[in-house]
């Protein structure tokens, strides 16, 4: 693996923290020796875009919380990740807030009673935006992956969607699943 890869999983990052944890970039991060960290670009409700209404089985433009974020390595922009949670959930909380949330959002959820059950992911691949080649410093040539996270509750409902762009140079993604038997 080169010096440039990243090996990452997706587990920790749906899992709750326990009492006093960091955040699971934070901790990942530093375990290697580097500084995670993330830039929260915005906070609040929005109309649902369709692919978040999709996941969330609810009409397109309806309300949702949305927390924006810009995911930094070493002080670099390494990823863009928007995550949205439904309004009944969400609206009212720190969720919907400007503001860092201590062990990160899924611990908050979990403290409001919602854990994840059941996570969905699907990964794509295609050529950034000018604003994403602007703000991960990409050129013309360089594709993006592009990572959809639905988390889902022990009866199905969903409780989260994150949207994340990432390089696609270096990356790494690992899985582990378990087969019921």
């Amino acid at each position: 693996m080169a010096s440039d890869e990243w090996v990452s999983a997706s587990a920790p990052y749906v899992a709750p923290r326990n009492t006093g944890a960091s955040d699971a970039w934070t901790e990942e991060s530093a375990k290697r020796g580097r500084k995670g960290g993330q830039k929260l670009v915005f906070a609040g409700e929005i109309e649902a875009p369709t692919e978040v209404a999709e996941a969330f089985g609810i009409t397109e433009g309806a309300p949702v919380v949305a927390r924006k974020r810009v995911i930094t390595l070493d002080g670099a922009p390494i990823e863009l990740t928007n995550t949205y949670y439904p309004a009944a959930i969400a609206a009212g909380t720190a969720l919907a807030e400007p503001g860092k949330i201590k062990g990160g959002a899924v611990t908050l959820l979990a403290q409001l009673g919602y854990t994840p059950d059941r996570i969905h992911e699907a990964v794509t691949a295609r050529m950034p935006t000018a604003a994403e080649q602007q703000v991960l410093g990409l050129g013309d040539q360089d594709p993006v992956l592009m990572l959809s996270r639905v988390a889902s509750d022990s009866e199905g409902g969903p409780i989260q969607v994150d949207l994340i762009t990432m390089p696609a140079r270096g990356r790494h993604l690992n899985y582990e699943m378990q087969v019921n038997r």
